[in-house]
């Protein structure tokens, strides 16, 4: 009983210390006869930090949902006044990006005719060092006509959503719920199942330096340069050049080959325009906030993935992607009959149209990759670094010409190195299924399918090279060594990746890998968390049934403190026994984001909100039932309790102190075994 009483005091005198942690407002300002922009300021306390509307390696993101728009029409994205911190998060193993003590997003608009009006909510997620709050949002409406600009039609910046929290001696933050919040449809707890919905989002992805996307297409160049439609090409362009300078040496007397040196420097250089003009054109035609939306889009990335696809097949050679041979014929007769730098620039022009079907599936990955990238000029310096690869050797071998003689002769090499790229090719476009699979719930490329395909993959690989490693039969030991090297290389590849069918981490490829949440196989192996429920109700009803008790864990997708906790503490041999043997596990994600089949409107803190995700609802249910907004947290009740689906506190039922993000394995297992003290005596 002592327990109970310390419980529900500690509940008390969390409510008590209110503490805006973090809080946003809302207001439009009308800048043009036909244009308006939406601000959503938000301040956050010491500590705290909201992440980027660019952020997608793993927390949630800031984004922008417009659920009716009348009269008006989106202008770009959702943008910030302020680059956001980057700090690399060894759970996501990326970076991640966020702002803290305060932000401005702002959102333009469009108008169309003489009356508009808009709806929507502006999502975010926000952590501390210790906790994270659930997804967020700030519902908004705005409606008027169009005038003349005004300073701002609502200077009054309405607080639409602010949360409060407060943190106490176990860093536990609370969110205040006021005794007027109720559910206006009991059913909120019900188990829900609907298909998942994609909000049109101004979603970013997280974006690269320039020096990394000029560094990605300089390794895709050289690539290139090895491929059988380049190699051949270059001591043919080469000597070419030197032979015509040598032509012009012998007239002038010169005894330097001068002129050979400058029409193949004048060729490479030629090269890196094209293909700079390449990644221009890709830019200017979409735009970089464009092309990241399309990168976020589930049929674009479906259309990827066969775009993919189709050029991975081709390099394995069964078929190939060829132009119209009378572009080629064209553009060689012209250059014929031109002199001088144009002449040479169309020659260049001629090896970009004849190298198509090597080049085009290096280029159309990096133009994918790069143009989604969010940066501006991704796609441009991209192509720059691809070019300068490109154009290098034809000018270093002009300007030493000896280094031919030793360079590698054409061979079969080549062909090893196209299928090379088209096995990588192959597996990459698996990525972008994936993120289709994720956004539709369809689940047929859940973890363990994806490793599957990427160990076939590379296995098939590695057999390929054992096979040119018996074909070379030690005649050519410079091949023999490379062919076994590479075999050796791809069957430790599908080594490593073997243990990740039944839930090892593979960190050096979960960027590509769907995330944990989809894998099945690891869930009754030794060592880990079986499956847990993913419904309060369900999971209570099946404790009552086993006589054990409850253990709720309030979690998130995109939650790093969840990811931390559960890779260094949950990890723990002890801690997996108890929880798998001891309790029955419920799991509530609060950014679930499939829709509810109908939206549910509550009234909390004396203002009403629309919960329209099974993660809303989560969240709410968090609030309401046990006052605490952050994740993770975890709460061990006891399910020989009553449960309404009404309204009502849980803490009655709890059996000991809730607890959130704290890494001490001792005192977690101190925590669980205090509950299972609890429960037994009770």
């Amino acid at each position: 009983m002592h327990r109970l009483l310390l419980i529900a005091l500690f509940s008390f005198l969390s409510c008590l210390q209110i503490i805006a942690q973090v809080s946003f407002s809302h207001y439009v300002k009308q800048t043009a006869d036909d244009e308006i922009i939406i601000f959503f300021s938000g301040k956050m306390s010491d500590g705290w930090h909201v992440y980027s509307q660019n952020e997608k390696n793993g927390p949630t993101p800031t984004t922008l949902t417009i659920t009716s728009i009348k009269g008006a029409k989106l202008v770009g994205t959702l943008t910030a006044d302020q680059k956001p911190i980057k700090k690399f998060e060894e759970v996501f193993d990326a970076e991640v990006m966020y702002f803290e003590k305060s932000v401005l997003f702002s959102q333009k608009l469009k108008l169309t005719d003489s009356k508009y009006s808009v709806e929507g909510y502006l999502e975010y997620g926000a952590c501390n060092e210790q906790n994270c709050l659930p997804p967020t949002s700030v519902d908004f409406s705005y409606q008027g006509e169009a005038s003349a600009p005004a300073e701002a039609t609502e200077e009054k910046k309405e607080e639409t959503a602010t949360t409060q929290a407060s943190v106490t001696s176990d860093t536990i933050q609370t969110n205040i719920i006021s005794k007027d919040s109720q559910i206006s449809d009991t059913s909120i707890i019900a188990p829900t199942l609907a298909s998942p919905s994609v909000p049109v989002s101004s979603s970013e992805s997280a974006i690269p330096s320039l020096w990394t996307i000029f560094l990605l297409g300089l390794v895709g160049g050289f690539i290139a340069v090895l491929t059988p439609c380049v190699w051949p090409i270059i001591p043919m362009t080469v000597s070419f050049f030197m032979k015509r300078g040598n032509r012009e040496q012998g007239k002038t007397g010169t005894g330097r080959n001068i002129k050979g040196i400058r029409d193949a420097v004048t060729y490479g250089i030629s090269i890196i325009v094209i293909y700079m003009l390449l990644g221009l054109v890709v830019t200017s035609l979409f735009g970089a906030s464009a092309l990241n939306a399309l990168s976020t889009n589930a049929f674009f990335n479906i259309f990827f993935f066969l775009l993919l696809l189709v050029f991975g097949i081709s390099l394995l050679g069964a078929f190939e992607i060829v132009l119209p041979s009378s572009w080629t014929n064209a553009i060689d007769s012209k250059a014929s009959q031109k002199t001088g730098i144009l002449s040479i620039f169309l020659m260049a022009f001629t090896l970009v149209l004849v190298s198509f079907s090597c080049t085009a599936p290096i280029v159309g990955f990096l133009l994918v990759e790069l143009g989604t990238s969010g940066n501006v000029m991704g796609a441009a310096i991209g192509m720059l670094g691809f070019a300068v690869a490109l154009a290098l050797p034809f000018m270093l071998f002009a300007l030493f010409p000896a280094w031919l003689k030793s360079a590698p002769k054409s061979g079969n090499w080549m062909t090893s190195v196209k299928v090379t790229l088209g096995a990588i090719e192959i597996a990459f476009s698996l990525k972008f299924l994936s993120v289709a699979d994720l956004a539709y719930g369809w689940h047929i490329l859940d973890r363990e399918v994806f490793l599957i395909l990427w160990i076939i993959i590379f296995f098939l690989l590695g057999c390929y090279y054992l096979r040119q490693v018996f074909k070379s039969n030690f005649s050519h030991l410079t091949s023999y060594i490379l062919h076994l090297t590479s075999s050796f290389l791809s069957f430790a590849f599908v080594a490593y990746m073997v243990p990740g069918l039944w839930g090892a981490p593979c960190k050096a490829i979960s960027a590509f890998t769907p995330p944990m949440s989809t894998q099945n196989w690891h869930q009754e192996a030794k060592g880990t968390i079986h499956n847990p429920y993913r419904d309060f109700y369900e999971g209570i009803e099946a404790a009552k049934a086993k006589g054990k008790p409850v253990m709720i864990d309030f979690t998130g997708y995109g939650c790093v403190n969840c990811r931390k906790m559960e890779a260094a503490v949950w990890t723990d041999s002890e801690v997996q026994d108890i929880i798998n043997d001891e309790y029955i596990l419920i799991q509530l994600y609060v950014d679930d984001k499939t829709s509810l089949p109908q939206h549910i409107k509550v009234t909390e803190n004396g203002q009403q909100r629309t919960l329209r995700t099974i993660g809303d609802k989560w969240s709410y249910f968090q609030r309401s039932r046990f006052g605490h907004n952050t994740q993770p947290f975890y709460v061990l009740l006891d399910s020989r309790q009553t449960f309404t689906k009404g309204e009502g506190s849980y803490m009655h039922a709890v059996l000991q102190k809730p607890r959130s993000y704290d890494e001490d394995i001792a005192a977690y297992i101190q925590f669980l075994q205090s509950g299972l003290t609890t429960f037994q005596n009770k």
